[in-house]
């Protein structure tokens, strides 16, 4: 089996942060959401990766390089524009063969992984097997229709759903999906959408197997979303100090301080994450709080937020509260008067706040 991560969106819903950066590759508890795609598919037995890419190819090749940090291998999989998913995995067919392969949203968690279903669809060897959600709102997403168990009816971003259950980002694949995929015209949107390929197939009497999702699953395409799979993961980190905290600090829960990191007369409240040569000098770091390298966080209150790379918070009066900070951003000046405010800034971006 092959594995085929789609990382050619743009990421509109993720602006400003995705005009300089591509959306796959903002952190989510201080890793790029792409790379834990990459891990499920390694710890599914799945070495052999095509990276279906985009505008932002350059920036995603020099993160993930040939794969050899995972020991996986890597082949970029060139899309000329963002025509639905079904034109992305269509991209992957000299690179797929005759092979299954399982697709995997590049923008897209699932906590427990994918093993389980890459066994089971080794066990079974459908046509395809999809995977499901219940969500609050299923208008967002492609929709499933079942009855009895059984998939009869997708829809992609229905207007008024049939059902709560949502496709999530992964689908495992046989080759006769390309077929269906050449035999489908473009929707409303004007794009090749996975749903009609995989109604297709159904239509076809093929086997499609669904899977309900049991554990958490987050597509991070808005601000918001991003924010709770950081809140997600951190929830499950162990406490790890390999970096600096001196006697003035103080640290309550689950807190990560990587190596190179410095804590000075600050406050930790876990979970948090700090990562390399960061400076967090005379703050407190509330809970769920992801601090990226080469952070510089001086006099500043903070919770509930993602500080990407080389950003710099100084002598903030509010509580920094649910907040993107985009790459080497600045956020200084002020009193010490503690008020809260909700940012989403894009890299190199410069807030200056002034007392009231």
């Amino acid at each position: 089996m092959k594995g085929v991560i789609l990382s050619g969106g743009t990421g509109s819903r993720l602006r400003p942060l995705t005009y300089t950066s591509a959306k796959q590759l903002i952190p989510v508890a201080n890793k790029p959401i792409l790379f834990y795609a990459i891990e499920a598919l390694r710890d599914a037995g799945i070495t052999d990766l095509g990276i279906v890419v985009g505008e932002t190819k350059a920036e995603i090749k020099a993160a993930v390089g040939e794969g050899q940090a995972w020991g996986v291998t890597v082949r970029y999989l060139e899309q000329e524009a963002p025509l639905g998913l079904a034109h992305a995995v269509s991209i992957a067919r000299d690179f797929v063969g005759d092979d299954s392969f399982m697709v995997f949203l590049g923008d897209n968690l699932v906590r427990e992984g994918v093993a389980g279903f890459a066994d089971r669809f080794r066990a079974s060897r459908p046509d395809a097997l999809i995977l499901l959600s219940r969500v609050a709102e299923p208008e967002r997403f492609g929709v499933a229709e079942l009855e009895d168990g059984r998939v009869v009816r997708l829809v992609e971003k229905p207007k008024v759903p049939a059902s709560d259950l949502a496709l999530v980002g992964v689908y495992l694949f046989g080759p006769r999906v390309f077929e269906a995929i050449a035999s489908i015209q473009p929707s409303r949107r004007n794009e090749l959408e996975i749903t009609d390929a995989i109604q297709r197939l159904i239509d076809w009497g093929g086997s499609v197997e669904a899977h309900l999702v049991t554990g958490w699953w987050k597509d991070t395409g808005k601000p918001e979303d991003v924010l709770e799979a950081n809140r997600l993961i951190l929830e499950a980190v162990e406490t790890s100090v390999d970096g600096e905290v001196d006697p003035a600090s103080d640290t309550t829960g689950r807190v990560v301080v990587a190596a190179g990191a410095r804590v000075v007369n600050s406050t930790l409240r876990g979970p948090v994450a700090i990562d390399r040569d960061a400076v967090i000098t005379g703050a407190y770091i509330g809970p769920f709080t992801s601090i990226g390298p080469g952070v510089s966080i001086t006099n500043a209150e903070i919770e509930h937020s993602v500080i990407m790379a080389g950003a710099t918070i100084s002598d903030v009066p509010y509580r920094i509260d649910h907040s993107l900070i985009g790459r080497n951003a600045v956020i200084t000046h002020g009193s010490s008067r503690p008020r809260a405010m909700r940012l989403i800034l894009g890299d190199r971006s410069l807030v200056e706040v002034f007392p009231s």
